[in-house]
């Protein structure tokens, strides 16, 4: 029988292969990827994008796997309870290194809990290797951008209250379930309440700017809107009456400010 990843854990003692890219720039987007099995295909997809990777089967004692690490991958074939067990050993042990789950099926239950317990983002394996690429480099750019000296760590707006240490939005004191890149979204309007963010700024916080995607020059505008349909039913989950985000069309978008 296989063993889970949690039962992995006590009792892996070989020590990790080290961090293996297909580029040698110092800088390199380091990821620790925690997969049962050997398949090497994540591996080999990510270290050609430049990604500095290192796979283990589970979490060895040495607490340097994780330390070294920019971004951990957590990948399960299903909705495991050992994938939450180990998330909750992670920040249990102090380490602050951002989590991304990779999941065949991200039941919205999994999602939500995954995300309670100190996930930043849950992403379907079935996007491929070029979306999680993308999703990745957005999670460190954030966590990098938020450990700057001048970068305020909670913030307020009205009903809402923001955390930046952990990625969260609160709506009347209700965690909102957002994504990474949704609260990207929401941080970056709120940043600018009461002024209409453009399209593309948006979508620049989604993945990185410059980034083409769609159809035409203008083809991301259908990914941004999505993204503002998913943040505002999300709210309105919490609260029927939620109305802060306003359309300018084909400009963008703006967070109301507070009266």
């Amino acid at each position: 029988m296989t063993a889970t990843l949690e039962q992995n854990v006590a009792s892996l003692e070989a020590p990790a292969p080290s961090f293996r890219a297909s580029v040698s720039e110092p800088d390199a987007i380091r990821v620790l990827l925690i997969e049962e099995g050997t398949r090497g295909f994540l591996t080999d997809e990510l270290s050609k994008q430049g990604f500095a990777v290192r796979k283990i089967a589970s979490l060895p004692s040495e607490p340097d796997a994780v330390s070294d690490a920019d971004v951990i991958v957590l990948h399960c074939d299903r909705a495991k309870i050992s994938s939450i067990e180990l998330l909750v050993k992670l920040h249990r042990q102090g380490f602050d290194v951002p989590v991304v789950v990779l999941t065949g099926e991200p039941l919205p239950a999994h999602e939500c809990l995954a995300l309670d317990k100190g996930a930043v983002d849950v992403i379907c394996k079935s996007r491929g290797p070029d979306v999680l690429a993308r999703r990745l480099m957005g999670v460190v750019k954030t966590i990098r951008r938020r450990d700057r000296p001048e970068s305020g760590r909670h913030m307020k707006c009205g009903k809402l209250a923001l955390r930046a240490d952990v990625s969260r939005a609160y709506w009347k004191d209700v965690d909102v379930g957002l994504t990474l890149g949704e609260y990207n979204i929401v941080h970056l309007l709120v940043s600018n309440a009461g002024r209409y963010v453009t399209y593309r700024a948006i979508y620049d916080r989604l993945t990185y700017e410059g980034f083409i995607a769609g159809s035409g020059a203008d083809g991301y505008r259908a990914n941004v809107r999505s993204a503002i349909r998913r943040v505002r039913n999300k709210f309105r989950a919490c609260d029927l009456d939620f109305d802060e985000i306003e359309n300018y069309q084909a400009f963008g978008y703006c967070w109301k400010k507070p009266a």
